[in-house]
């Protein structure tokens, strides 16, 4: 059986990004992982069934250890002589492709799922824009995840056309449609989760899923919210997800905000979102930059609709006035404006909710994805 050498930054993006699809392709080709080592190792060997190579990367720029790990990335594919490496999260991009071509290795794909350097200037978005060149050079095919993420590549001249794909309707893995369903969290679930965030049977709830930084667009949210639960008195937000102080911390006033609102709930990271989703009317996914969400995924296949700022993908899955709103970036007032505009036009609200889920069971289920990336792989063995 052919081997497949799947390669992220640090093993939880293995086991979140491509949760499930790990083990669907390992039915068809021996796949292994490769991250730096981590609390995800164990749950990737017994759940997803795949071997495991730890190499110690970092998601910074470190020189010194950044070749090392190139070093360590050389010597498992000349041992492993993999069919195919293919890389995720732009620093295993880098040193996995360059790797993989010294190496030999006749198939090296990237899917890139965002381009960190869009929020870098000067000297580091320069840098940034050279690492991106190499990493598109050493690959033989790159797929992006998202149409938007593709153009962004084109205008800046990054690679030919010809080596770009965009994999179905985009995304790395799709959605578990099962998964999430408003079925999956039951009635009392819900009851529970409410008493204990305190939440009165009356209360709107807006809520966000993600890492608590400020390229999530966090410092804006709780501008508008501010204003918006000075007004709405039955308004709480609901955030999910953990603070990043080192990369990208939110500011001071945010953080006291947070801390110091009664209507504002901070959950901290949680294993499993669809409890939260399932209590909540409303997401707001106000983001600089992505390449997929998955969370805008995982909230419409809840039911929600979702309001998300013109980037790409958040535009891909979010259809103006079907299924969500789509606002300006950086932008506090759109925010305010397009959460009052849902709270005060309860119907819109419900026929987004009404239609929220089909259009992600239609267009992103993962079984659509995995079986696109398959036939990639069977296309290069002809």
């Amino acid at each position: 059986m052919k081997k497949i050498i799947r390669v992220t930054t640090i093993s939880g993006s293995l086991w979140v990004l491509l949760r499930g699809q790990l083990k669907y392709i390992n039915q068809f080709y021996e796949v292994i992982g490769v991250a730096s080592d981590g609390p995800h190792v164990k749950k990737l060997r017994e759940e997803e069934g795949i071997a495991y190579i730890p190499v110690a990367m970092t998601r910074e720029i470190t020189p010194l250890k950044d070749l090392s790990a190139l070093w360590q990335l050389y010597r498992v594919f000349k041992r492993e002589k993999p069919f195919i490496v293919h890389t995720h999260t732009p620093k295993a991009g880098t040193l996995g492709m360059m790797a993989a071509k010294l190496a030999g290795v006749k198939h090296r794909l990237h899917t890139v799922a965002g381009l960190p350097l869009m929020e870098a200037k000067g000297k580091k978005r320069k840098l940034l824009n050279g690492v991106e060149r190499v990493t598109y050079l050493c690959a033989t095919m790159v797929y992006p995840n998202s149409k938007g993420l593709e153009q962004l590549i084109l205008d800046h001249n990054f690679t030919r056309p010809e080596k770009l794909k965009v994999l179905a309707n985009g995304s790395s893995n799709g959605i578990n449609v099962n998964k999430f369903s408003p079925e999956s969290v039951s009635i009392s679930q819900r009851n529970d989760l409410k008493e204990e965030l305190d939440l009165a049977s009356d209360d709107i709830v807006l809520i966000f899923v993600g890492r608590m930084v400020r390229d999530k667009g966090i410092n804006e949210l709780i501008t508008a919210f501010k204003k918006l639960s000075a007004i709405n008195t039955n308004l709480k937000l609901l955030l999910v997800g953990p603070y990043e102080e080192d990369l990208d911390p939110i500011s001071p006033d945010a953080r006291q905000e947070i801390n110091t609102n009664p209507s504002i709930i901070a959950a901290g990271w949680q294993e499993d979102v669809r409890p939260y989703f399932a209590i909540s009317d409303l997401l707001v996914f106000p983001s600089y930059r992505e390449g997929f969400p998955n969370v805008v995924l995982q909230a419409g296949a809840m039911g929600l609709p979702s309001i998300v700022s013109n980037i790409n993908g958040c535009n891909e899955i979010v259809q103006e006035g079907v299924n969500g709103l789509i606002i300006p970036v950086k932008s506090a007032d759109a925010i305010q404006k397009a959460v009052q505009r849902l709270l005060d036009d309860s119907m819109l609200r419900q026929s987004m909710s009404d239609r929220a889920r089909a259009v992600i069971v239609d267009q992103f289920d993962q079984k659509m994805v995995w079986e696109a990336i398959l036939n990639e792989y069977k296309q290069l063995e002809d």
